[in-house]
Parts: structure tokens; sequence; C-alpha cells
């Protein structure tokens, strides 16, 4: 049995397993059971996707797979960083160490710009070699989704592995019905880095409820981590986050909205925050400034008529960040600006046994980049090339759903047109197009059960940092000659430098997909409830871009080393010591995905699994962001009426060998964590909340995959929050 059947059925095992023992343990609790379950909410196994189909739907529904994490589960994760919350998300992950200034998301073995990340719908266009990805604070945020597999008929140019979209926190969610006003303020503390945490959120409502205003900060101070294996990471951050939002409804078929989201960080860490990196010589220690801002306005207009539910967004995005070397007088940054707006529209129509619901719109956005560097003679900075690209793009999709004796079938064709174009002071412009068709299907026999799949063409335009990035890449040490010092001092350095390419073409994928989920309630007790949903995937990828570096071997040869005819190390394209994007691989894709929950009055459960392959159809050799197979379960258990909750989590990875050069295979591993929430739900002291947790209980040395480093260890929280509404 190959490793990845064997693999395979040990995770579906453990699947069958975990069910099988929920449903034992629900037995024993509906003996002592009551009435209690009648009153039971399942509200939070309704999540709606909102960008699966801009049409907004039960996820469950979706023919794919989209996993949405309501605030209620972000919560009790008691986060630092969103990547805290991945665990809860089969196929996706956060990598790049545990340093947050380094963090980049990846989704179904694709990541960078193959990733799509919107925050409220506003693109988040900052992308960098070694610096994070998006910056947001999990205090400010309502839900994350994440829709795993192609969506560039909808989204277009980015979203070749997926979507990662953020909803920020509104009004309703601190007020109840008759409120229109509350307050909460939070404070929390975890161990592994010393992190202290403090924040606040006000919210107003006019009476007649056409207007509100919500505003939040949060202050974040942390310092070193220490790892699993003992070490410690040196890492020193102070982060200032805040959110400004109002709603205007002047009539009931209006709503218009605006918002400003910023996040601003100050750290003390190397020029690559990745991994287990600290600083030295070619990877400085640097005073890194982070200045994250989004502002954004949106119009819904939804009167009764059934041809009109109009989105329009507007949005402006600047993500700038410097280094300023702790150790000399340079100073870095690179700063992109993104301003994008897009229309859509959905028209409904009854047809009689059928429903058709017609979405369709157009988008248009712009990156600017500009990157400095005081060392240089021209002020520019190498690999940020100041660079611009435009994107437009119109998009249709349709929803068909028929109703009959056979049950309820929907058929979801869509497709998208895009057209973007690249430019660069002194380098050639580049321009191309790209048609992304899309179809999905459902088949429900019965409430209960859906069967889908669909298929799709996607792209991933190359960005103006992998066409036109130039200048220094980075320094390594000769050590094929003495250094300037004598031969026991410090060796001399040799430059890798980027070199355009202009004939870079974008990277292609068609996927297809088949799955199945079940959705049962009252299954135990009256009233409650269990979804699962699972798929097997497949994508052909084309033209992957990927960074070639070359460095002459000779640079890591000491001088009684070398021999005659050996290429001298230097400085570089002459002496092959430069680094270029190029189209250099046909790839595979493939993977399977599960993720099931049951909730009920008195305990809830839900994990999932997760595995996948990547091969290069033309060499063999493994490609992607590839990850072990991995196994998450959260379970806990209810008391006091649901006031107070013990819950415990545990991650499995499978060892991984998915990898060409065997020095990069990683042993398996196992984490728990433990965690209890008590919130009175009623009484005086309605409003409170108190979160105690233990992550990594065992102390245990592990290494994710995409992070390079061994992860933190045994890591005691505490956070304590007061809502109050009047």
């Amino acid at each position: 049995m190959r490793a990845r059947e064997k693999n395979l059925l040990l995770g579906t095992t453990a699947w069958v397993v975990l069910m099988t023992a929920g449903a034992a343990a629900a037995d024993d609790a509906a003996d002592a059971g009551g009435s209690d379950a009648a009153a039971f909410d399942l509200a939070q196994l309704d999540e709606v996707t909102v960008y699966a189909t801009r049409n907004p739907m039960p996820a469950f529904d979706y023919a794919g797979e989209v996993t949405v994490i309501p605030k209620d589960i972000i919560d009790d994760f008691n986060p630092s960083t969103l990547a805290d919350v991945f665990d809860a998300v089969p196929g996706a992950a956060i990598g790049g160490g545990p340093r947050r200034t380094g963090m980049t998301p990846d989704v179904r073995g694709l990541s960078g710009e193959g990733v799509l990340v919107l925050f409220d719908g506003a693109r988040q266009s900052f992308l960098s070699g070694h610096d994070g990805r998006f910056f947001v604070d999990p205090d400010l945020v309502r839900a994350v989704e994440v829709v795993r597999g192609p969506t560039s008929a909808l989204y277009g140019s980015g979203a070749l592995g997926g979507v990662i979209a953020v909803r920020t926190i509104t009004a309703e969610d601190l007020l109840e019905e008759g409120q229109s006003a509350g307050v909460k303020v939070s404070s929390g503390y975890q161990s592994v880095n010393d992190e202290w945490r403090v924040g606040a959120t006000g919210v107003w409502r006019s009476e007649d409820e056409r207007v509100d205003i919500v505003g939040n900060f949060t202050l974040r101070n942390s310092g070193d981590i220490e790892l699993g294996s003992g070490l410690t990471l040196p890492a020193d951050d102070e982060i200032l986050s805040s959110l400004l939002k109002t709603t205007f409804r002047p009539s009931d078929d209006l709503t218009l909205s605006a918002s400003w989201m910023r996040y601003g960080g100050d750290s003390v860490d190397p020029t690559n925050p990745q991994g287990n990196n600290t600083a030295g010589p070619g990877n400085e220690l640097v005073d890194r400034d982070i200045d994250s801002n989004t502002i954004q306005g949106t119009a819904n207009y939804n009167p009764a008529s059934d041809l009109i539910d109009a989105n329009l967004v507007a949005y402006i995005t600047r993500n700038n960040v410097t280094e300023d070397e702790v150790d000399t007088t340079r100073v870095v940054s690179r700063e992109v600006e993104t301003f994008g707006v897009s229309f859509d529209n959905r028209s409904k129509f009854d047809l009689g046994a059928a429903s058709l619901t017609f979405t369709y719109g157009g988008e248009y956005y712009r990156d600017e980049q500009t990157g400095t560097d005081n060392a240089t003679a021209d002020g520019t900075r190498g690999g940020v090339p100041d660079a611009s690209a435009d994107f437009y793009g119109a998009f249709a999709q349709g929803e068909l759903a028929v109703e009959g004796a056979f049950g309820e079938v929907t058929l979801i064709p869509g497709v998208r047109w895009d057209r973007f174009e690249n430019s660069a002071p002194g380098d050639p412009d580049t321009a191309d197009e790209a048609i992304s068709p899309k179809v999905g299907a459902t088949w429900k026999p019965v409430p209960e059960l859906i069967v889908f799949g669909n298929w799709s063409e996607a792209f991933r335009a190359p960005s103006f940092n992998e066409i036109y990035a130039d200048d220094i890449h980075f320094e390594i040490p000769n050590l094929s000659v003495p250094g300037p010092y004598g031969p026991f001092g410090p060796p001399a350095f040799v430059t890798n430098f980027f070199i355009p390419n202009p004939d870079l073409t974008p990277e292609e994928s068609q996927t297809w997909e088949v799955g199945a989920g079940v959705d049962f309630d009252s299954v135990l007790f009256e009233g409650d409830r269990f979804t699962a949903k699972g798929s097997y995937y497949q994508s052909d990828v084309t033209d992957l871009i990927d960074l070639e570096v070359n460095i002459p071997f000779t640079c890591f040869l000491t001088p009684d080393q070398l021999f005659p005819g050996a290429p001298p190390c230097g400085t570089g394209e002459p002496f092959g010591n430069y680094s270029r994007n190029v189209n250099v691989t046909n790839a595979e894709l493939d993977g399977v995905e599960l993720e099931a929950q049951y909730d009920s009055p008195y305990f809830y459960l839900r994990g999932n699994f997760s595995t996948i392959d990547g091969e290069d159809v033309d060499s063999g050799d493994y490609v992607g962001v590839l990850s072990p197979d991995m196994v998450f379960v959260d379970g806990g258990v209810k008391f006091l009426n649901g006031d107070f909750r013990l819950g415990a989590r545990v991650s499995h990875a499978s060892d991984f060998d998915k990898v060409n050069d065997p020095a990069n295979a990683r042993d398996g591993y196992t984490v728990g964590d433990v965690y209890a929430v008590w919130a009175p739900m009623s009484g005086p002291l309605q409003g409170l909340r108190v979160d105690l947790g233990a992550d990594n209980v065992t102390d245990a040395d592990y290494d994710v995959v995409a992070a390079g480093v061994s992860q933190p260890g045994r890591n005691y929280k505490i956070a304590v929050s007061w809502r109050q509404g009047f």
C-alpha cells in the first residue's frame, strides 16, 4: 500500500472513530438531558458564505469547499494572530515561521500571488519575498472565509489556490435589539512571548436604526518567542490596530457604509524574519515599521424588485514596510498602494419549478509600488521595482435551481474576462488577457444529502515584482578567497543580482473536484446538528512561476578545495550569480479534504482531515507548498446551560517525505491544547467572558513544514472581556 493511500485510510478511520465516539458520548448525555435541547440555538452551524459565489448562501450548499470561521470560534482560540485559527481549515495554512512579521498563507499547495486576500472586499496586494502577506489584528475580525480551489471566474488573477476573505466587526456584533450604544473592553496575556493585549470597542446606533458607528483599538506588545526546542527566537513587537466604520441607511432600499482600518506594527528582528533566521551579516537586524491602511466605501441598493440587488465597493489600500538597520544608517522601504472599484448585481427570476439567480458585474483595480534604499546611488531598492499594474475584469454567473421528484439540482456556470497591464519606467510594458470559465453542480436527492462537482479554469498574471525585479538580491560570503582581514578574518562578500524577465507568461490551471456532504438535525437530542462534507480535487497547473536562484558553487569552497577549471565566484550575471523569475514547471496537484462538526446543548465536536500531493509532470519532482497529512479535532463539554465550556484541541501531522532533498523531510507530530471559557448569558455577570488555556500542553518540539523552525513551546493564555449594551 502506498504511503499516500495508507495515510488517507488512517485519516478516514480516525474520522469515523471521532464521529462514533461523539455519538456514544451523546447517548450518555441524552440520558441526563431533557427539554433544554429544544431551546438550543444552532445558528453557528448555518454559516453563510458571501464570497464563494458572490451570492450569499449556506456554506454547506456551495458546489465546492468553503470554510467560514465565525467570531465565536475565533475567540475560542484566543488568538495572537490569524495564523492561530487556521488549523480549523483543511487544505490551508499560514507559513513563514512564528514571527508575525513573516507569515504568509497557502491554500491547496499555492501561496503568494496564488492566494487572493480580501478585507471586506478590498484586495490586499502587498507581496514581498520575506515580509508578511497581510496585516490585521484578530480583535477586528468578525469572520474568516476560506474558499478553497480556483475562483478566477469571479475574482480574476490571483485566485488560483483560493480566496481568504476577512470580514470585520459591525455594530450588530455588540448591540442587541433595542440598544443604541455599547462598549466592550478586553485584555489578555500569553506566556510564550510575554505578550500583553488591551483593547476597546465602542458602538452607537441612532434611535431609528438608520445610522450606526463602530470604533475599535487594540494594542499588543510582545517579546522573544520560547520554542519547543528550548531555544529562544528573538522578536520584539508592538502593534496598534484600529477600526472606524459607519453605516447610513437613508431608506429601506439603500445602505451606505464607509470604513478605515489601520495596522501599525513596530518590531525589531532580522531583515528576513521567516523561519529560524537570526540577525547577522547579510541579514541585518532592523527596526521594522509596518503601516497598513484600508479605506473603503460601499453601497448596497436592494429595492422590492427581484431584478436589483446591487453592490458597489470602492477602496484604497496602502501598505508600507520600512526597515531601518540598527547597526548602520541604511533605511529601505516598500510601499504598495491599491485603488479598486467593483460592482455586482443579482437578478432573480421565478421559473415555476425552477429559479434563476443571475449575478454579473465588473471590476477595475490598480497596484502601484515604490521601493527606496538610501544606500544606493539613485535611491531605488533592489528587487522592489517602481512599477504599476492595471487590471480590468467583467464576469457573469447563473445559478439555476430545479426541484422535482428527483430532489433539488443546482447548476452554476460562470465566466470572467480579464485584461492586465504592467509598466515600469525604463522597461518594456507588458499586457495580456484571460478568459476564466467555471461550472459547478449540486444534487440534493433529500435535504440531508448533497453531492457536488465543479470544473474550472483559472490564471495568475505575473506580478510587476516578478517581471521587473532588478539590482541587488542578497550578499553571500566568498569562501574561495581570503577575506580582507587575512585568511583567518571575515570573508569577502559577493552579490547576487536580480535579472528582469518581461517574457513571463501567466500561470494557468484546470481543476476538477467531486464531493458529498450530509446535514442532519435532531440526531441524538431534540435540536442538535451534525454536518460533514468532503471532496477530492485535481489541478493541472501550467507555467508555474518560480524564482530561479543561481550561485557559483565555488563560492562555498575554501582555497584548498578549488581545482583547475573551476568557475570563479564573483558578483552578478557574468559569474552566474543571479536570480530571475521564470516559467519552469507544469504541475499536478491533487488532494482530499474532509470536515465535520456536531453541536448540541451538552457538547460539541468538530474536526477536519486533509492530504495533498504535488508533482512536476515532466521531472517527477515534488512541487507546490506541500504539507503532511493533517488531522485536527476540537471538542468540548458544556456546563451551566452553556455558560461554561471546557475543551481541547489536537493537531496531528504525519511524517513528511514529499521532498526533493531528504534533508527537508520532517517527523510527524501531535500537539494538544486545552481551554476553558466562562461567558454568562444571563444574570448580573452577563457580558463578561473569561478565557483560560494552554497551547502545546506537552511542550512538544515540532516543526511545521512551511515554517522551517521549531514552533512555540507551551503557552499559557488568559483573556478577560466585558461587553455592555445600553
